[in-house]
């Protein structure tokens, strides 16, 4: 096999093993609805062997940025059909990445509503809103009975994807959001069956997990983890404990048989990242993250090597909607334009060239 070979993640049926990782772009509008502007940036990008979209709030309260699109409203599954549609015609496989931000929002964010958190512990830092940067504040510890009605908002909000046309869900359980703060220890201080050991501090994750591949078909469900990324105050610097808690969670989730497994760590062929593999027991997406851009020599070294069974691309993609063609054929790239990473309009977002047939 090679990166430019076809791989097939559950019921998913890829072109070949480059993948476009989830990338927060806030071009959605105050409503959260995919638009024309949305719609053709993830047209564009169709050439991936599977385009992982933003992370897309399941809830209201859980929207973290401005400008992130939903799946709450009837106008934001509409919007997202239309993005399906075109993928779809371009011949490219998409899943929605459904992340409910945690505490990792504001009530000038989120519509004035509150913000939910294993615990009432603040995130360290300020949050980008509407009306300009204010201090990120103490969530609401969700009850017992509120973490399993979140529960059902993950199964709610995948259903909807489904019904848009979306091809699968992959489940944000990274970056310091609300699945990754059960994991944390910094985050998750709790003291009933969510909290404590490294089995408690899982179960949330395992029960989203199980609930949503029941809804709609493991073989659709996908599941980005980030261990050891220390993001966003979701701290997790003893590897003994990590072991423990995502070993127990890929344990958890082996006899479920889900489409894949995302990794998001500075050393995908490393240790850990492979014993988690080992445990999960299903295709893994390796993603070098955010400490360097991940390159066409790293992507190809990592399937020759089997230490991954796709990639997920991030910065390179938004600068190249053609990247799978430029790698396969080994021609330069576009010049990235971070500052425009951002931004609300087209320029820096679907405004790259594409190679010309010559």
């Amino acid at each position: 096999m090679d990166l430019f070979s076809p791989v097939t993640l559950g019921a998913l049926e890829l072109a070949n093993r480059v993948a476009m990782a989830p990338l927060t772009r806030m071009r959605s509008g105050a409503q959260g609805v995919p638009g024309d502007l949305v719609v053709e940036h993830y047209a564009q990008r169709a050439g991936l062997g599977l385009i992982v979209t933003e992370g897309t709030y399941p809830v209201h309260e859980s929207q973290a940025f401005v400008g992130q699109p939903g799946i709450v409203t009837d106008e934001q599954v509409a919007g997202w059909r239309r993005v399906a549609d075109a993928v779809h015609a371009r011949g490219g496989r998409i899943v929605m990445q459904v992340m409910h931000g945690g505490r990792v929002t504001h009530p000038d964010i989120n519509g004035g509503r509150r913000v939910e958190a294993p615990s009432a512990i603040a995130i360290d830092g300020e949050a980008r809103t509407a009306t300009g940067k204010h201090a990120y504040p103490v969530p609401h510890a969700l009850t017992t009975a509120e973490v399993r009605e979140r529960v059902q908002t993950f199964v709610d909000a995948s259903r909807r994807a489904i019904e848009a046309g979306l091809d699968g869900v992959e489940l944000h359980g990274a970056n310091g959001y609300l699945l990754h703060e059960f994991l944390s220890p910094a985050s998750n201080r709790r003291d009933d069956e969510y909290g404590g050991s490294p089995e408690n501090r899982a179960r949330f994750v395992v029960e989203v997990a199980t609930a949503v591949a029941a809804e709609i078909g493991a073989g659709r469900v996908g599941l980005r983890i980030s261990p050891e990324h220390g993001i966003q105050d979701a701290l997790e610097p003893d590897r003994d404990d990590v072991l423990a808690t995502y070993g127990y969670l890929m344990d958890q989730l082996r006899p479920l048989g889900l489409a894949y497994l995302s990794v998001l760590h500075r050393e995908p062929a490393g240790d850990l990242v492979q014993e988690l593999r080992r445990r999960f027991d299903g295709p893994l997406m390796a993603n070098s993250g955010f400490g360097s851009i991940t390159t066409r020599d790293e992507a190809v070294a990592l399937i020759d090597s089997a230490h991954a069974d796709v990639v997920a691309v991030g910065r390179a993609v938004i600068a190249n909607p053609d990247l799978v063609e430029r790698w396969a054929g080994q021609h330069p790239e576009n010049e990235q334009r971070p500052h425009l990473y951002y931004a609300d309009g087209a320029e820096g977002y679907t405004d790259y060239p594409v190679l010309r047939a010559g």
